[in-house]
């Protein structure tokens, strides 16, 4: 996979960053879909089945959403490499380098295959016929997760030394939680580790404007994306964004659907809404 495996989206042709864009950082990790034949190669099962790793499609939903926030697309899929799981979050099932040693407190999702390279998921199964090697896990490390996440802390960090405050909405979606009254949204901020309490109130209330059901935290509360990024104490704010696939795919949750249009407008509200609430934010530091 050749590097850069993202693309980024600035303010402007130019623009080297978010002085132009706003204080607000969008962040679509898990849409990738360009799958290198070395993966297609180890696979056991149909490459069909790795599409449900995939936070299918919302890059068109970020795409269509944005407007001058500085933007960061994840082209490498998720099954390559998870850009939402630590270095350490190796998988020793499915990588040869990995030691569950190094790993005392391995987390759930590791430990159920969802690790830096996932290893299986609950409909397919065992993805792979062989594990990968050291050099091969350490090749996408090197290549993919660290220049993305290095591109994504040179935005934030731009973003607060220009307007004291920057918020980082990382989008993600998610298989329909089912059952009566689910939500059909979930907001992550790591029960408050990653984000202050004003920015989640202004994100949950424009959602609710919407008529749509909304949780907080539960039953995705975020991971490495806003644990690394996220730092309200130092004015960096991340959220993490869970949309229902089924409120902007087709039934078969496969190609985009009518509800398209309706999506890409709730997060163009949740991206200028919380810019609005940043600046806001920023006003006593300005006025100091």
């Amino acid at each position: 996979m050749a590097s850069p495996s993202f693309e980024r989206l600035d303010a402007m042709p130019g623009d080297r960053g978010a002085v132009r864009g706003g204080p607000v950082i969008l962040s679509v990790p898990h849409a990738g879909r360009d799958y290198p034949p070395a993966l297609v190669d180890a696979l056991r099962v149909p490459p069909a089945a790795l599409h449900l790793l995939e936070d299918r499609f919302v890059d068109m939903v970020a795409r269509a959403a944005r407007d001058t926030q500085p933007t960061l697309i994840q082209r490498a899929p998720r099954a390559w490499i998870d850009l939402n799981r630590s270095e350490q979050e190796r998988d020793p099932k499915v990588d040869a380098g990995a030691d569950w040693s190094t790993q005392p407190r391995a987390s759930a999702k590791l430990r159920s295959g969802l690790g830096l390279v996932p290893r299986r998921t609950t409909a397919a199964g065992d993805l792979w016929r062989r594990r990968f090697s050291d050099a091969e896990v350490r090749a996408r490390i090197e290549g993919d997760h660290r220049p993305y996440h290095a591109a994504l802390a040179e935005l934030l960090a731009a973003a607060r030394a220009r307007f004291g405050v920057a918020v980082l909405l990382d989008l993600h979606s998610m298989p329909p939680l089912g059952g009566e009254g689910a939500a059909r949204i979930v907001l992550g901020d790591r029960f408050g580790k990653a984000a202050g309490a004003r920015f989640m109130a202004r994100a949950e209330a424009e959602i609710r404007r919407f008529g749509i059901p909304v949780a907080v935290n539960t039953p995705y509360a975020g991971a490495h994306v806003l644990e690394r990024h996220g730092a309200p104490p130092r004015g960096i704010h991340a959220i993490q964004l869970e949309l229902d696939r089924s409120l902007y795919l087709d039934a078969a949750l496969d190609q985009p659907g009518s509800g398209f249009g309706e999506t890409v407008a709730l997060v163009a509200r949740l991206l200028s809404a919380l810019a609005d609430e940043a600046l806001s934010a920023a006003l006593p530091m300005a006025a100091e």
